[in-house]
């Protein structure tokens, strides 16, 4: 079966969790699904990327459209008037569109993934204009497609309220942290992340997030503020800049010594795998999410986890990670606290039960359902 994948969204290193979500989702499908024939409509940013993770497999073929994603306009001119007549000529018998938007209209079914709907409870997050078309464009690809997939029960329902579609029609497929997150830690690699990388040997609380509002880094930022006077612990802030960056800023020019937080933009893979391994907690003050992909990298790579009782986080965490029930400093500085407070001994069982729970989650469960999602809406 012939199934085209319309990657014309992803800009490598812009989108988030987005980009696992179809890289590792594509790669086990062309694992364990090898009668699936995945064409790949690829544009000018992230072509050399995707056939660099998935060209040794046999059934997986690109077709390269030559646009830009980071012009939003044009992007979405092509995939609504272009993607459809490629489509058509390559023969493609079921339509896949990992990131949120779909054609209107297609020469075959359609399936798409709408990973949250982050846009309507933080309308912050993007302009008044592209908050505008991203409501049109996802509610019209909700009511057309032939079937939805998103990446948690938490995210199902939110589809089904907003966009008034049965719940037979929105499959959840949960995510999984890579092998990597459970490998043991390479002293070699440790060493160097402390000396090229972070530039100190002392002990850290992690946070990876770009600064949208919803992330809520500020408030990690506040509460740290509360407890840097009683711990050595520097703060390591892992992402981009985005449009909750002035409330960040702020947050750090009230801190007695900002000088304790540093701040990367963007590390290599291996890196970010040093990084949760080296932490002494990971906090993630996230206020929405889909799914929540840090939190459960987090728990594979063996550090305690502090995050937000909100959204999908539970799902993902279940009982083996610290919640915060309400958004407000004195309470993440508090968890915060308690789990620096941990003994060696439960800190070993919190960590091995974390680990547990991190490995029942599965790529390879995941490409399965996506698969016969993809199946079925070609069948129909």
């Amino acid at each position: 079966m012939r199934v085209g994948v319309n990657a014309l969204f992803l800009i490598p290193g812009e989108v988030g969790g987005s980009e696992t979500y179809l890289v590792e989702t594509l790669r086990a499908l062309a694992v364990t699904q090898p009668d699936l024939d995945l064409l790949v409509f690829t544009n000018l940013e992230n072509d050399a990327f995707l056939c660099e993770h998935l060209d040794e497999f046999a059934n997986v073929d690109f077709h390269l459209v030559p646009l830009r994603a980071r012009n939003r306009i044009a992007r979405i001119w092509c995939e609504q008037t272009e993607l459809p007549r490629l489509a058509r000529a390559a023969g493609v018998q079921v339509l896949w569109s990992p990131g949120y938007v779909a054609p209107l209209h297609a020469p075959c079914p359609q399936v798409a993934s709408i990973l949250d709907l982050q846009y309507l409870s933080h309308p912050a997050d993007l302009s008044w204009p592209a908050w505008l078309v991203t409501h049109l464009l996802v509610t019209q690809t909700a009511q057309r497609c032939a079937h939805l997939l998103t990446l948690s029960e938490f995210s199902q329902r939110e589809i089904v309220r907003e966009t008034g579609v049965a719940p037979e029609k929105v499959t959840p497929t949960l995510l999984a942290a890579a092998p990597e997150f459970f490998a043991a830690p390479v002293p070699e690699t440790m060493a160097a992340l402390r000396s090229d990388v972070l530039g100190f040997e002392g002990p850290f609380i992690l946070c990876i997030a770009n600064t949208y509002p919803h992330k809520n880094v500020h408030r990690l930022i506040e509460a740290f503020g509360l407890l840097a006077g009683d711990i050595p612990h520097r703060l390591v802030l892992v992402g981009r800049p985005r449009r909750g960056e002035k409330r960040v800023q702020a947050a750090l020019a009230r801190l007695p010594d900002a000088t304790r937080v540093l701040r990367l933009e963007r590390t290599s893979r291996e890196d970010l795998v040093a990084l949760y391994q080296s932490a002494t907690v990971f906090v993630f003050p996230s206020l929405y999410e889909g799914f929540g992909l840090p939190v459960l990298e987090a728990m594979a790579a063996g550090v305690p986890v502090v995050a937000q009782r909100c959204a999908s986080v539970p799902e993902v965490g279940g009982e083996t990670i610290a919640y915060c029930e309400h958004d407000d400093a004195s309470e993440l500085a508090a968890r915060i606290r308690e789990t620096l407070a941990l003994t060696p001994a439960v800190r070993a069982v919190r960590m091995a039960a974390a680990r547990e729970r991190a490995a029942t989650f599965s790529w390879t469960r995941t490409a399965a359902a996506v698969a016969e999602v993809l199946r079925a809406a070609a069948a129909r």
